[in-house]
């Protein structure tokens, strides 16, 4: 059992930057990807980010270059780090923890990009 936690949604203008937070608890040890993905409503909802266990990362073409994603290990965080935003970024973002045997997503984290 893996549970998620997100934070670091807002409202931001185009250009700025955002760091979303995705913290993992309970049985971490059997993670082997992490993941963000993000959904606007009415939307599909759209992978974004990947990272391995092993740090390997891979991106969504259109954010690739704006976003990266990281990882702390001695807080067991996950990171995604957006800059340069743009108004289609807006959606609320989710977290997902891989396991073998399950899939574990937050809660979502709204990311507003508006002037």
């Amino acid at each position: 059992q893996v549970q998620v936690v997100e934070s670091g949604g807002g409202l931001v203008q185009p250009g700025g930057s955002l760091r979303l937070d995705c913290a993992a608890s309970g049985s971490i040890l059997s993670i082997y990807n992490m993941a963000w993905y993000r959904q606007a409503p009415g939307n599909e909802r759209e992978w974004v980010a990947g990272l391995t266990r092993t740090n390997s990362t891979n991106y969504l073409d259109s954010v690739k270059g704006r976003f990266t994603i990281s990882r702390d290990n001695a807080q067991n965080t996950v990171y995604l780090q957006m800059n340069g935003l743009k108004p289609e970024d807006t959606a609320v973002y989710y977290c997902v923890a891989y396991t073998p045997t399950a899939q574990y997503w937050g809660q979502g984290t709204q990311v507003t990009v508006s002037s």
